[in-house]
Parts: structure tokens; C-alpha cells; sequence
């Protein structure tokens, strides 16, 4: 659900896409926008705080009457996205392994962004222990 709820709209709709035609779905709870409240810590450790909200979708899908029920939860107002987050999840549930390759795909490319996204910070990082005193 992870790499469901942080893939860019784009990257999961050509995910769907890539699965070809699916079964309909019934909505348990249709696309739904709204607010979820954003706790922190000051270090990380600190008494917690209430820092912010933030716009959140949510959708819960059934594939079938009797079949597992999908969730989908994204940031921002996209109602598509939180709907395809929702048919991947129920897909997955049922074992559909063109949906497991396609999640793996995005997985895959989340963590090479980060990995890229890491490396570019650490061209930055100064070592103070190095740096020579006059």
C-alpha cells in the first residue's frame, strides 16, 4: 500500500493501463477527499505536536460481491489515483501476478528516486572534522 499511496498519478495510472481490461469494480466507499492531521516531534524524540494537515483521498473498492475488498489512500485530491490505489490493492489480494509485477515495477523506480535523490544530497555534505583550523 506504501508504494501504492506515494507513485505519481501518471506512473500508477500506466501501471492500470498495463494490466489490460479488469472486471468492474464496486465502490464500498467511493473517491472521498479530505483531512488528515499531521503529528510531530521536535528531534524526532520531543512531546508530539500537531504540525499541519494535509489533503488526503481515500476509496475502498470490491472487485466482486464475494471478493476482497481494495483500499486506496493517496495525498492531494486526485480521485482516479486513490481508485486505481484501490483496484491494485484488491488485484493483489486475489494473487493477480500482473499487478504484483507492475507494483514491483513502481517499487523499483521509487527506490532508484531515492537512491538518486540521496546521492545528490551527499555531494553536498561538508565533514567538519576534516576542515583544517587557522
Amino acid at each position: 500500500m506504501g508504494v501504492l499511496a506515494k507513485a505519481a498519478a501518471a506512473e500508477l495510472a500506466s501501471a492500470y493501463a498495463a494490466l489490460g481490461p479488469q472486471p468492474p469494480a464496486n465502490f464500498v466507499r467511493p473517491p472521498e477527499t479530505g483531512l488528515a492531521l499531521l503529528r510531530g516531534r521536535i528531534g524526532g524524540r520531543g512531546t508530539a505536536f500537531n504540525f499541519g494537515e494535509a489533503t488526503v483521498t481515500r476509496c475502498v473498492v470490491r472487485l466482486d460481491d464475494s471478493g476482497p475488498m481494495g483500499f486506496g489512500y493517496v495525498m492531494g485530491r486526485d480521485k482516479r489515483q486513490a481508485e486505481q490505489a484501490a483496484l491494485f490493492d484488491a488485484l493483489l489480494q486475489r494473487g493477480h501476478r500482473a499487478a504484483q509485477a507492475q507494483v514491483e515495477q513502481l517499487a523499483a523506480a521509487q527506490a532508484a528516486r531515492a537512491a538518486q535523490q540521496a546521492a545528490n544530497a551527499a555531494t553536498s555534505k561538508v565533514d567538519f572534522f576534516t576542515m583544517v583550523r587557522e
